[in-house]
């Protein structure tokens, strides 16, 4: 059973969902696009839903036809540059937070998940989209080079494959998102909830707070050197070592018993 969650949001739907906090990116008629009080809702509700002490796992799909058709270009005409570097300074905000709660965000994909839209992909931590979903890049048709969805896109994909997309602007189909990397699986529309579904009681059967030291733990070292990612996870790991799930989990499997979560 789902409940909608404290704060009410205009671009939004936000609700609670067992183990899952949903949330639904509501602009079908406008493709879901990412407007600026959009992106600044959305920071928001991630913040909320994180906060949330039943939250194992965050959500993220689009209401209507498509996930997200990217930057709302209806509120990006005859603007000052002051505008554009506020949106994309709170675009860049929103998907750093993505990365920053401790609990794993999921991108629920379907129709399309273009320019800002295919970004927010890449930027979480795993995706499923329904066979049929398109990705693209095509801000260089319109003049206006997917330069902040590179960030995400090029760290997921590979630069040969990133820069294919940015260059051509041509979309990618599911298939082919899965083989380069830019998302987890592939299933038939029917299947996309279920498929989420596995994802979330996968995680959830693990202690939070391990969860949580993992995810940053990986956003802290992926990008570094081996030698110094190898220097930040050991401290990492000997620090989780000592922890109350980890020593409780150790003498389960030793047991051969179910570990009792405590989430420290």
């Amino acid at each position: 059973m789902s409940y909608a969650l404290g704060a009410e949001y205009r671009n939004l739907l936000v609700a609670a969902d067992g183990p899952a906090a949903r949330i639904t990116l509501n602009r079908p008629e406008r493709r879901n696009a990412l407007s600026l009080e959009l992106l600044g809702e959305l920071t928001a509700a991630l913040r909320e839903a994180s906060g949330r002490a039943a939250t194992r796992v965050i959500v993220l799909e689009g209401a209507g036809a498509v996930f997200s058709a990217g930057h709302d270009l209806s509120e990006m005409i005859g603007r000052e540059e002051a505008f554009y570097r506020e949106l994309f300074g709170v675009c860049t905000v929103m998907m750093e937070t993505i990365h920053e709660v401790p609990q794993p965000v999921i991108a629920k994909v379907h129709g399309v998940a273009t320019a800002a839209g295919c970004q927010l992909v890449a930027a979480c931590d795993l995706a499923v989209a329904a066979e049929g979903t398109r990705f693209a890049t095509p801000g260089v048709n319109i003049g206006l080079f997917c330069s902040t969805p590179m960030v995400p896109v090029s760290r997921a994909v590979g630069r040969k494959r990133a820069m294919q997309l940015l260059l051509t602007g041509e979309p990618i189909d599911a298939g082919t998102a899965l083989d380069w990397g830019l998302i987890n699986r592939a299933v038939p529309a029917e299947e996309l909830e279920g498929a989420v579904l596995e994802l979330v009681e996968a995680i959830a059967r693990s202690s939070s707070s391990t969860v949580a030291t993992g995810k940053q733990a990986f956003y802290a070292q992926v990008d570094r050197p081996e030698h110094d990612a190898y220097e930040h996870c050991q401290v990492v790991m000997a620090e989780n070592a000592r922890a109350g799930d980890a020593q409780e989990g150790m003498t389960a499997f030793l047991q051969k018993r179910a570990p009792t979560w405590r989430g420290g």
